[in-house]
């Protein structure tokens, strides 16, 4: 009887020192997620390739010029959904970019009045960054690219559209995985527009796509669209005015023409059309005749030796170039992307 009892006493001793342990237990603290960008892999080419365009036509050599590769677009429409445009064109992107060593983003664009309904909210907001993130995940790309053409500080939108990069580069930047970037405004003129991107956007996207081209103007002949003074503009405003670190500047470059004083609609072509039309590699105009116009007519656009220029200025005083887009390029010696890669000493 004294053994079982005091085989009783042990077990309850036991106990009670196990429900003390249990008690006292100090639980792990959690460790929180690093938020922080990316590593940087230097001087961008960035191309973009549009839905409509078939990627059979593009060879793989125009892949392998560019470290980059902007998927447009996924489409934000009316209801706040993210629409994957053509999606067996992008599967073909995807799998083309990744075979030549590029990083592949998902561009998305959007109608204004789509993106201020969106980011009028936290609620919208979230759900927007949650179908980004998730496509992300989904098709293993590396970043995201926002089109949002164009936040104004008349509707309010450049406050919510800095809440939305803010919170879409903390879901990007958590543990380093995705790259954030924006297409941006050239900056040369002054304005709601221009005035929408405010300083702490140069925290939250790892670089900017600065739109340096469509300077144009349907009243004043002889206009070029996107010349080196151009360029120069954008470079003086965003690094030096705005304090943009040169390290997120990534200057865009047109793979396309636009006449001068006379209409835009059916007069815009595509650089590797104006030269099936006798345009020079080595010139910045031609003249050109359009099923949608009249008469010939001059139509202003880079050339070779401009792009070359326009690359080297990149490299001096920025990080990247960044052409709209790959389908519209020549695909032969003529290339512009070509010319851009052999100024910056990029093998390809």
């Amino acid at each position: 009887m004294l053994n079982r009892n005091y085989a009783y006493v042990l077990l309850l001793i036991a106990a009670v020192f196990s429900a003390c342990s249990k008690k006292d237990a100090v639980e792990p603290t959690p460790v929180p997620p690093v938020i922080a960008a990316p590593p940087d892999f230097g001087f961008k080419v960035v191309g973009y390739f549009p839905s409509y365009r078939d990627p059979a036509t593009v060879p793989d050599v125009k892949f392998r010029m560019t470290n980059v590769v902007n998927y447009a677009f996924f489409t934000l429409n009316a209801s706040g959904t993210l629409v994957l445009n053509s999606p067996s064109v992008f599967t073909a992107v995807v799998a083309k970019a990744k075979t030549n060593n590029a990083k592949i983003f998902m561009s998305v664009n959007g109608a204004a009045a789509d993106f201020k309904t969106m980011a009028a909210t936290a609620t919208g907001r979230n759900n927007f960054i949650k179908q980004v993130m998730n496509s992300l995940r989904q098709y293993q790309l590396h970043g995201a690219d926002i089109d949002w053409e164009f936040p104004s500080t008349a509707d309010g939108t450049d406050i919510t559209f800095t809440a939305l990069m803010k919170e879409l580069s903390d879901s990007c930047h958590t543990d380093s995985k995705y790259y954030l970037t924006a297409a941006i405004t050239a900056g040369k003129y002054a304005g709601s527009y221009r005035d929408a991107i405010k300083a702490e956007l140069f925290d939250y996207a790892d670089w900017f796509n600065v739109m340096a081209y469509d300077d144009f103007s349907t009243s004043v002949p002889y206009k070029q669209h996107s010349d080196m003074a151009l360029a120069q503009t954008c470079i003086n405003y965003w690094i030096t005015q705005r304090g943009m670190p040169k390290a997120k500047f990534v200057l865009g470059i047109p793979a396309y023409g636009r006449p001068s004083g006379i209409t835009q609609s059916n007069t815009i072509l595509t650089y590797s059309g104006i030269l099936a039309q006798g345009g020079s590699a080595q010139s910045d105009s031609a003249v050109v005749t359009s099923s949608g116009y009249a008469s010939p007519y001059t139509i202003y656009y880079n050339g070779q030796p401009t792009v070359k220029k326009k690359a080297m200025l990149a490299k001096q005083v920025g990080n990247g170039v960044m052409l709209w887009e790959k389908g519209q390029d020549a695909h032969d010696a003529n290339s512009l992307l070509k010319a851009a890669c052999d100024t910056l000493g990029r093998t390809y």
